[in-house]
């Protein structure tokens, strides 16, 4: 199916997807695959039928995790300056038309550093610049160090970053990287550390928001590898991959996370 107009942003989207498609992300079994497409599909359409109105209709919800980043002006990271239910309302409006556009010829989410975690790549519609920046001679001499934990749940750990304040005219990032964790993966996660009223309706919870020059996964911090091993500190259970880890380390030799 296609849309009438809109020949601009359907550009911009068919762009984002095709980057995202072609960066070597490792496809899951065609079994894992479709029970994931039958998933969000049924949401989509029960989204159209609904006009979106109905809470229960959404595909992807914001997650208490990610409030942070709306809320927080002290949050190591991308900050987000607008409404989170407008933000939500636009990310599931890009994701419906996405799928409309793609219209099953592949899937709509590209995979995650695990099975329950997808991506979603879309152009960035806030003032939020770039959340890391290359470290040259004269990013190094502002570098900062200090320990902080995501939630309480967690235990701090030393982090390194640049104060946004110690830089002028920055311009915003081409693109938000949109992290998802399936309502499974949420409910486990809830339960290992004793969040005993967490509740969420949609399939998929946004857990946090890149924003980024690229339409595709830049590797995690090494630090968050490494917590993510731990579900009872707040990480999600999954083993460390050293290759993985290694080229995260990689990147962020080089890079410094903007504050």
């Amino acid at each position: 199916r296609r849309r009438k107009g809109g020949r601009t942003h359907r550009h911009m989207l068919r762009n984002a997807v095709a980057v995202a498609t072609t960066t070597g992300t490792r496809w899951r079994t065609t079994a894992a695959r479709h029970r994931d497409e039958i998933r969000v599909r049924g949401a989509v359409v029960s989204m159209e039928r609904d006009g979106g109105d109905r809470k229960d209709a959404r595909v992807i919800e914001l997650h208490p995790f990610v409030f942070r980043q709306f809320d927080d002006s002290g949050y190591v990271g991308t900050r987000l300056d607008c409404d989170k239910a407008e933000f939500e309302r636009r990310v599931n409006e890009f994701f419906a038309e996405r799928e409309r556009m793609l219209d099953g010829d592949r899937p709509a989410l590209v995979d995650g550093y695990a099975p329950f975690c997808k991506h979603l790549f879309m152009p960035n519609f806030t003032s939020a610049p770039v959340g890391a920046l290359e470290i040259t001679s004269g990013v190094e001499k502002k570098i900062k160090t200090a320990y902080n934990a995501r939630t309480d749940s967690e235990l701090p750990v030393l982090e390194r970053f640049v104060l946004r304040s110690d830089f002028s005219d920055l311009p915003p990032a081409k693109f938000l990287d949109l992290i998802l964790y399936s309502k499974e993966q949420l409910f486990k996660e809830a339960a290992a550390t004793d969040k005993r009223n967490f509740h969420m309706d949609a399939p998929w919870g946004l857990i946090s928001v890149k924003a980024q020059d690229e339409a595709y996964e830049l590797p995690m911090n090494p630090i968050t590898v490494m917590r993510n091993e731990l579900i009872s500190q707040g990480g999600s259970g999954v083993p460390i991959d050293r290759s993985a880890y290694m080229r995260s380390v990689e990147y962020w030799s080089k890079h410094v996370v903007l504050k």
